[in-house]
């Protein structure tokens, strides 16, 4: 597990250059783990010692002339009633160093879809452990099932950085004792699932200790408070350093078409991998037909290269059909001819991003109806929708340690191998070496309900 000091002292410099307060910088993260673990309470906690929450908006949560931080986040009625999270709550704080963005997701195993949502786009996740649900006297101790689940689908959905809190140590008779069991058992599970652990914290939600304000040597902690940990985690970085792969989101026309030097069209969207600029050769999918950028224009149409992660508009230097779903690639590149070659063919060019139709894919399912393989669905990818087909439900994993099980069905919340079969190919990636080109989305073709979250492998 990463040391908490060094993973400090190697960002420190990094985020003092890139300007923290900036949108870019603002830190995207979700709070998971098992029912009643404290979510609800620790966000409540944040937003109030950071001072983010008005005196008007904190009197509305007393009870029986107490604050209930909970309250904070569950802003369904649903949710005040039962006393637990049932969908996604997005809070938004800031503090001198950096700005926060954070989902409060569902414990509960029904809501696993709600979780997944959130993970998607998220830069870190915070696990809470209670501490008193667990044998914390006992050195061999077991984690919840939730704690497991949730760690284990983040690291699958490819989030940055995993912090675990340790919660409600002032509730239990031997907090060091408690402490040093509960770690290392979260130790040696990270360590055997290969997860990354960027630190594990030691605090009271209810109380306030080591949320913003340190509680100096309690239980045996001398690290940083969980803020302090936030503010100075990584965003999730761009595919900078990857071929250009751009999803046309929308198409302007110049308001003035006397222009004849370059194309009268704007294209615009966000840059999913590589950099565009200005002498860029790129080819259009599905057309195939080739042309150079001319102009490159940022989210404020100033002239600018644009990298990966950010809003973009593109003219080229010439009028292509070019329409919304339709991506914007590099150019393929020439491949060298075989050696043995005697004839001295011109080898085909190799697509910079190939298409494909037959996808091995992981998808986490949401739809009350289970996935059987046979069934057709809308896929959206960029912003192309193309009709998929079920071919086969390979495997489903245990989500509580991602083992493979023999499946004929997806369960609602259950996550597996399916393999699809596409109306039309398109530019899709593996997602663990681009996270926008292998991601998609299934939509039941009746309902029009999200039905799945794709990942392909």
């Amino acid at each position: 597990m990463t040391n908490t000091t060094t993973l400090i002292a190697n960002n420190a410099q990094q985020t003092s250059a890139s300007g923290l307060n900036n949108h870019q910088s603002a830190l995207k993260f979700i709070t998971c783990g098992s029912v009643d673990d404290g979510k609800s309470t620790l966000i409540g906690r944040l937003l109030v010692d950071s001072k983010a929450v008005l005196q008007d908006h904190l009197a509305g949560v007393q009870r029986q002339g107490e604050t209930d931080l909970a309250l904070l986040t569950d802003g369904l009625s649903a949710e005040r009633e039962q006393g637990i999270t049932i969908d996604v709550a997005y809070r938004y704080f800031a503090t001198e160093e950096r700005k926060f963005i954070i989902g409060d997701a569902p414990g509960h195993e029904q809501y696993t879809r709600n979780m997944v949502t959130a993970a998607s786009s998220a830069d870190a996740a915070v696990v809470l452990v209670d501490a008193t649900k667990l044998d914390w006297k006992n050195p061999h101790l077991a984690l919840l099932p939730q704690t497991r689940r949730h760690s284990l689908l983040a690291h699958l959905l490819r989030v940055h950085s995993l912090v675990f809190a340790v919660n409600k140590l002032d509730a239990v008779e031997d907090p060091v004792l408690a402490y040093q069991h509960i770690l290392g058992a979260l130790q040696s599970f990270a360590q055997a699932a290969g997860i990354t652990v960027r630190a594990t914290v030691p605090i009271s939600a209810l109380k306030g200790w080591n949320v913003v304000d340190a509680h100096a040597g309690w239980c045996g902690y001398q690290g940083p408070t969980l803020l302090q940990v936030l503010q100075e985690l990584p965003n999730t970085p761009a595919d900078t350093a990857l071929p250009l792969a751009f999803p046309v989101q929308w198409v302007e026309k110049f308001s003035s078409s006397s222009v004849t030097s370059q194309g009268r069209r704007v294209f615009w969207g966000r840059v999913a991998s590589g950099t565009v600029a200005p002498g860029t050769q790129v080819q259009i999918f599905p057309s195939g037909q080739l042309a150079n950028v001319a102009q490159v224009l940022d989210h404020a149409r100033r002239p600018k290269d644009v990298a990966a992660g950010t809003s973009a508009g593109i003219i080229l230097d010439r009028e292509v059909d070019v329409s919304r779903g339709d991506w914007i690639v590099a150019a393929p590149t020439a491949a060298a001819a075989p050696a043995d070659d005697d004839f001295g063919d011109t080898p085909a060019a190799v697509p910079a991003w190939p298409a494909r139709r037959e996808l091995n894919t992981t998808i986490a399912w949401m739809d009350d109806e289970p996935l059987v393989a046979g069934r057709v669905y809308w896929a959206l990818h960029g912003h192309r929708w193309v009709k998929a087909k079920v071919k086969a439900v390979v495997h489903k994993l245990n989500i509580n340690t991602l083992a493979e099980e023999p499946a004929t069905q997806l369960d609602p919340n259950a996550i597996g191998h399916v393999d699809l079969l596409l109306q039309e190919a398109i530019p899709a990636a593996a997602f663990g070496h681009a996270r926008v080109l292998g991601a998609l989305i299934l939509v039941d073709t009746a309902s029009h309900k999200t039905a799945g979250a794709v990942l392909v492998n």
